[in-house]
């Protein structure tokens, strides 16, 4: 397994289509970040939910998973299952996020992600974030659109674990989905961590990636 190390994450931008959708992709990489660098600027949008129950759940789930982060959230009210139908203020929106951020990572859908609006926001974040480190998440459903990743963030049992129960604790309005638990939580991370030699990751899908190889070596 090769890694690689970004330089330094002073701003993170998280976009998803659906309240919980940054929670479930990447909520334990926003762990880990946010724990190792206090301060570290986060802007996150949000497409649906905005002025509903789950707008509310969203904000206090991020706050947890972004500690001690400047968190920036903006939650819209796109229609649930439509956005590919609100085409402009989707790509409004995401250009509105570009504008405002410069981020050193970004987060978001990944373009093969089967649930429309997933996809649409994929398909709009090249479109305005052309020059970023962007890692496309996954999120188990359904549709059984999961696919082979080909980047991965380790993470240690705490963060899984504590990603589980504030996934469980701060979207009361999801448990009542068939695949909402904690099995499919931890079982998919534990599946990412086999595939990286970690015992959890999440996994993320990467466009384009631009390297930097002529450092000089050292010669020992």
């Amino acid at each position: 397994m090769i890694g690689l190390r970004v330089a330094r994450v002073d701003r993170i931008a998280a976009v998803g289509a659906h309240c919980d959708d940054i929670a479930i992709g990447a909520g334990g990489t926003l762990l880990t970040i946010c724990s190792a660098n206090p301060g570290v600027r986060v802007d996150a949008l949000v497409l649906s939910g905005g002025g509903t129950g789950r707008e509310d759940e969203e904000h206090a789930a991020l706050a947890d998973f972004c500690p001690a982060a400047d968190l920036r959230l903006t939650v819209l009210k796109l229609p649930d299952g439509r956005a590919p139908a609100h085409w402009d203020e989707a790509k409004a929106a995401v250009e509105d996020l570009r504008a405002s951020t410069d981020p050193d990572l970004l987060l978001a859908p990944n373009r093969a992600d089967a649930h429309q609006d997933h996809r649409l926001l994929a398909e709009l974040v090249p479109t305005a974030f052309r020059d970023h480190l962007a890692l496309g998440y996954e999120i188990v459903k359904w549709d059984g659109d999961l696919g082979r990743p080909s980047v991965y963030q380790p993470l240690t049992t705490e963060v899984a674990e504590t990603k589980v129960t504030l996934l469980q604790r701060h979207y009361p309005s999801q448990r009542h989905l068939p695949w909402y638990d904690r099995e499919a939580f931890l079982g998919l991370a534990r599946v990412r961590g086999i595939e990286c030699r970690s015992r959890y990751a999440e996994a993320f899908y990467v466009d384009k990636v631009t390297l930097d190889l002529g450092v000089p070596q050292s010669k020992g």
